[in-house]
């Protein structure tokens, strides 16, 4: 469904990422894991259309979609989860879900407000909330909740997890545990290796904005010598 080709990806002079490929084909979750600063993030960024690449290609269902703007690759089907959550503040939770539903790019519903609202008990709670007015963990299920509304084919996740309580993790995962069971396809990145090696059918490595190992996740969960290498785990 969606390939990244030999991607480079520049801030100012300092070259970020240096011909990354990864391909998530239909209905399949893939990790993608690093050390801080390998990459992760700005090849996220460079498929979203939020840094346009100075070379390589990003193809979606064989289109080629390289610098296309967030809104344009959200209308195709992807759902972005950025770190840092992204909310509204000024807006309420409900505003914050509404503004953003629409049926999925062959037209189904399968998300609806309802749905969200039961995954998500504790946002059903505090609808007239301004998103300011959120903890961190309600900040982050309202942001996975908005991207849910947009009926994504596929949900990229950056960070979902980060600075946040043992019990708010905890379901987190269980929502992408059940994102996934549903036949969205993710991208996964997370510090917690182990958590993304077991909610996810294959992983690619990055190192110094290279990918350097890819393979099946229960394959690099067996081995620690390799993760060793590129993770210093």
């Amino acid at each position: 469904m969606l390939q990244v080709k030999g991607l480079n990806t520049y801030y100012g002079d300092s070259h970020i990422l240096r011909g990354a490929d990864v391909d998530i084909p239909t209905a399949t979750s893939v990790g993608l894991l690093g050390r801080n600063g390998m990459g992760k993030t700005t090849l996220i960024r460079s498929v979203m259309g939020y840094v346009r690449p100075a070379s390589g290609q990003v193809l979606l269902d064989g289109q080629n979609v390289t610098g296309w703007t967030p809104e344009k690759m959200a209308r195709r089907g992807i759902g972005y989860v950025p770190e840092g959550r992204g909310i509204f503040p000024n807006l309420s939770v409900r505003e914050n879900l509404v503004m953003s539903a629409r049926a999925g790019i062959d037209g189904r519903r399968d998300w609806t407000f309802d749905r969200v609202m039961a995954t998500f008990p504790r946002l059903a709670e505090r609808l007239s909330h301004g998103g300011q007015q959120l903890s961190g963990g309600e900040q982050q299920m309202l942001s996975i909740g908005r991207a849910l509304m947009t009926n994504p084919r596929l949900m990229i996740l950056d960070e979902a997890t980060e600075g946040l309580a043992p019990l708010i993790v905890a379901e987190i995962w269980r929502v992408i545990g059940d994102i996934r069971a549903t036949g969205i396809a993710t991208l996964i990145v997370d510090r917690d290796w182990r958590k993304v090696l077991a909610h996810t059918d294959q992983a690619v490595v990055m190192e110094k904005g290279r990918i350097v190992r890819q393979g099946a996740s229960a394959d690099l969960l067996a081995s620690p010598a390799v993760l060793e290498e590129v993770l210093g785990v």
